[in-house]
């Protein structure tokens, strides 16, 4: 058995990762932590779990879960998983970072975007992205994984082969998406209250979300080039889900049918990436609490244009179910384990 923690567990994300740790076969939960002063069973912010399942959060020990844990899970704001992360990576142990601080490879670009000095400049270069169906043989041998974001999650996945093959024109993507309220996590903040959030949808961070340069990085990657995008995030009156329409261009000597040529090569043996047929589109109830990115698109017969949608869950293939896709990565696990929901 692998002995996991999870430092933070109380959030959202935390509590999601707790689910579908405990129903892991190959893993035992060893730590939860909370920033709280007192410890606080695990009946008071997930209730519907068995009453025999009888473990707790407790205030933060680094030489606790050291000594406890062979994986740590991180489930921290941005710009607090840093020195944390640096801890338990000398001390030998796996860490899988749910927040944002690993993610950019330049640390001039994540002060750019987040506004603060990142002290784990030491060990950015250790970092692997912790995408699977794109960095896969890099996640098996990585010790620090950066999961990515929810947002660059459904974006990359439904854009990616369509760069790798170099059908689409670069100087043209437009990413338009919407999430659910849990998106923006636990922390009280006036824009997610209900009064606020209820009977309404906006967009938000228009032209400066954090998430932009992340989903430029790996689209560079899986282009060969530098790639620049136009990406504006909504938010909907919903718990959770995102869903996500790429606006493209086919390039000039590329078919129509080129699109769907180049889905089916790159997610054909995918355990978590679905494909629609061309004109079918997939829809948040498909895909909530689930692993599943489900991705649909249209090849326009009449122009170039080829508009591409995806669907995932935030708090599952956005963050949970991914650090868990991750850990059974890097573990040698079935990739499915923990995340079967049949």
């Amino acid at each position: 058995m692998l002995n996991c923690a999870i430092v933070g567990a109380t959030g959202y994300t935390g509590a999601e990762l707790v689910k579908i740790l405990l129903r892991h076969p190959h893993v035992r939960i060893s730590g939860l932590t909370t920033r709280q002063k007192e410890k606080i069973p695990i009946e008071q912010w997930i209730p519907v779990l068995p009453r025999e399942i009888d473990l707790e959060a407790r205030p933060y020990s680094f030489s606790e879960i050291r000594r406890s844990s062979d994986v740590v899970f991180l489930c921290l704001p941005h710009t607090e998983a840093m020195g944390t992360a640096s801890k338990f990576l000398e001390a030998g142990k796996i860490v899988i970072d749910l927040s944002a601080d690993f993610r950019l490879r330049d640390w001039k670009e994540y002060e750019k975007w987040y506004g603060v000095k990142h002290s784990g400049r030491q060990i950015l270069k250790e970092s692997v992205y912790g995408l699977p169906e794109l960095y896969r043989e890099k996640i098996r041998k990585g010790s620090l994984i950066a999961n990515p974001g929810c947002y660059p999650t459904g974006a990359i996945l439904g854009i990616a082969p369509l760069l790798g093959r170099g059908y689409i024109e670069t100087d043209s993507i437009v990413i338009d998406s919407k999430s659910g309220v849990t998106g923006a996590g636990k922390k009280l903040n006036p824009a997610t209250q209900f009064c606020e959030i209820d009977e309404n949808f906006y967009a938000y961070k228009v032209g400066r979300h954090q998430h932009t340069p992340e989903i430029e990085q790996v689209l560079s990657d899986a282009a060969g080039a530098e790639i620049r995008v136009t990406f504006v995030p909504h938010l909907l009156p919903l718990e959770r889900g995102i869903l996500t329409t790429a606006y493209l261009r086919r390039k000039k000597n590329v078919k129509r049918d080129a699109a769907a040529e180049a889905f089916r090569s790159a997610y054909a043996e995918e355990p978590f990436v679905r494909l629609k047929p061309e004109g079918i589109f997939p829809a948040l109830k498909d895909v909530q609490r689930t692993n599943y990115c489900d991705i649909g698109f249209w090849a326009d017969p009449d122009s170039d244009r080829i508009i591409v949608i995806t669907a995932i869950d935030n708090l599952i293939k956005g963050a949970a179910g991914q650090a868990v896709q991750n850990l059974n990565v890097r573990a040698g696990f079935a990739e499915d384990e923990g995340l079967k929901i049949w």
